[in-house]
């Protein structure tokens, strides 16, 4: 049996909140825990006035770069022996300071593209933010292991980008039945999976009721990925 080896989870949250709380439910649902001591210690700091990433990306908006740093050191003056942050776009700033970081960092593209190479040897759609998309560090991931990741189209990239604000708005029927045109769109260029590299994507796609073997959830491969890193075998 599985039992969690000690470690503290510091996850890095409120971008944006309902993203980071699906997250802390997927660490309850995913762990191999029967009673509450066996789940893992979570220490979440939701940072909801961090400037927008994308924005930030693209060249338009004040950097949240130094904000996150003093966030992360923060969580690990609190006890972290592990971080994360349920963010796609602060990848792009974490990292230019991840190595500064005195605790090891889940990182979530390398969880994605684990996930999705997986599911969809051939290969797979790319779906996240205007900045994330623009940024390449997905694609240049993806061309490192080798794997076959496939841009959006640009209408349903603008989709894709309306339905995250909309989950942002609370409005996830809404945000479902844009996402299910983006998809349907680029499933019938090419039937092969969606990357979800935006952590509101993935709570967009489940109010569209689509298959859960069309998609990669960067959310969950992140929880799994935590998860991962804080458990350990123990013999009993």
């Amino acid at each position: 049996m599985q039992k969690i080896n000690g470690k503290v989870l510091g996850v890095l949250g409120g971008m944006g909140p309902a993203a980071a709380a699906e997250f802390l439910r997927l660490l309850a649902v995913y762990a191999p825990a029967e009673r509450d001591q066996e789940h893992p210690q979570v220490i979440m700091l939701g940072d909801t006035q961090l400037p927008d990433r994308s924005t930030a990306m693209l060249g338009e908006g004040e950097s949240p770069l130094e904000p996150m740093r003093e966030d992360f050191l923060k969580l690990v003056q609190w006890g972290a022996d592990v971080l994360c942050s349920p963010c796609n776009s602060a990848h792009y700033f974490i990292d230019q300071f991840r190595h500064e970081l005195p605790v090891p960092l889940v990182h979530i593209v390398d969880a994605t593209l684990a996930e999705a190479q997986e599911l969809s040897p051939e290969g797979a759609w790319l779906l996240g933010t205007q900045g994330t998309v623009r940024s390449g560090m997905y694609q240049e991931r993806a061309r490192e292991m080798g794997y076959a990741l496939r841009e959006p189209l640009p209408v349903a990239g603008e989709l894709a980008e309306q339905s995250l604000r909309e989950i942002k708005a609370g409005a996830f029927g809404q945000a479902g039945a844009v996402l299910r045109t983006a998809a349907e769109m680029l499933w019938e260029e090419a039937p092969v999976p969606l990357v979800l590299a935006c952590t509101e994507l993935p709570l967009a796609y489940g109010a569209a009721r689509l298959p859960d073997d069309k998609a990669v959830s960067s959310l969950a491969a992140l929880a799994r990925a935590c998860l991962a890193e804080l458990y350990m075998e123990v013999q009993e």
